[in-house]
């Protein structure tokens, strides 16, 4: 009875076992991934982990932590396991229908947050928006804000729009099935934002395994040269930015060039490539640059 008890996991030794197994097998971080795994299987939350760590761990509970870490070693994501993902300040739903948002992609909100104050209002457009991830992270930010998400997947806006009812942002925004901004009239919007497939067709297949196997190659797929979305883009988003704008795209790391030459040639000015945390250009915009401006207080 007392070799059985003194066996028993806890807290502390559950999550340093799931952290062992995936560190063995080369998961990048996996004391968070283990402690992601086990905060889903037991109902704890990260300060019980760390305030009670000897609190026992039901055989249930156990065997849910073992089958989850099964599949992260299988290179299942966690945000696919878990169905949800933190992005900015929110909560996500994901499956397999949407992209998982990536932190790269906030740095399109340290744009947003530069160019809007707190309580100016403001139209904007998410053009492929996915989970909705980008045009509620900036609503939630932004109270003054109204805005459409667009995608040419069904089952994405379902995603996006009950992330919009869970986070009750839905009476500010709408979601449409379309094409990019088709349907769209000239001048509707003071801010348009896009995430698009930009991976060249040929580099999928090179791609790490919980990129290639679990998002959808919609959301990835950005043509032979991967700039096919912003030939498409550069044109619609001219069109519905109202004079004054702001537009914000995401970009590949070597792709800062080239797409600035894009908006320029549809007659976009003062167009800059912002770079990410790890110093690779990421977002392409005409508005202010993070890593000069200062957020705006009123």
């Amino acid at each position: 009875m007392s070799e059985n008890a003194a066996a028993a996991p806890t807290l502390l030794t559950a999550w340093k076992g799931a952290q062992a197994s995936l560190k063995a097998a080369g998961i990048d971080s996996p004391s968070i991934d283990a402690r992601l795994l086990l905060e889903a299987a037991t109902g704890a939350g990260r300060v019980d982990i760390l305030t009670d760590p000897y609190r026992p761990v039901s055989a249930d509970q156990a065997q849910a932590l073992d089958d989850m870490v099964a599949r992260r070693l299988r290179r299942e994501p966690v945000s696919r396991i878990l169905g949800k993902k933190g992005f900015w300040k929110i909560m996500l739903n994901v499956t397999p229908d949407v992209l998982s948002p990536r932190p790269d992609t906030e740095v399109l909100l340290d744009v947003i947050v530069r160019a809007f104050p707190p309580h100016k209002a403001f139209e904007m457009i998410d053009l492929g928006t996915g989970s909705g991830a980008i045009l509620l992270a900036t609503l939630a930010e932004r109270f003054g804000a109204r805005g459409v998400g667009t995608d040419i997947s069904t089952e994405a806006i379902a995603v996006a729009r009950e992330n919009a009812a869970n986070l009750d942002l839905n009476s500010r925004c709408t979601f449409i099935r379309t094409d990019w901004a088709t349907g769209f009239a000239e001048d509707s919007f003071d801010l348009v934002v896009s995430n698009p497939p930009y991976i060249p067709t040929g580099d999928i297949p090179g791609l790490d395994p919980e990129v290639r196997e679990h998002d959808p190659h919609l959301a990835l797929d950005g043509g032979p040269d991967g700039l096919q979305p912003y030939r498409d883009l550069a044109p619609e988003i001219a069109r519905i930015l109202r004079p004054g704008g702001i537009f914000a795209v995401e970009i590949g790391w070597d792709q800062g060039e080239a797409v600035k030459a894009l908006f320029e040639a549809v007659g976009f000015a003062d167009v800059k490539v912002v770079k990410d945390l790890g110093d690779r250009d990421r977002v392409v915009t005409n508005g202010p640059d993070p890593r000069v401006d200062p957020i705006p207080e009123a």
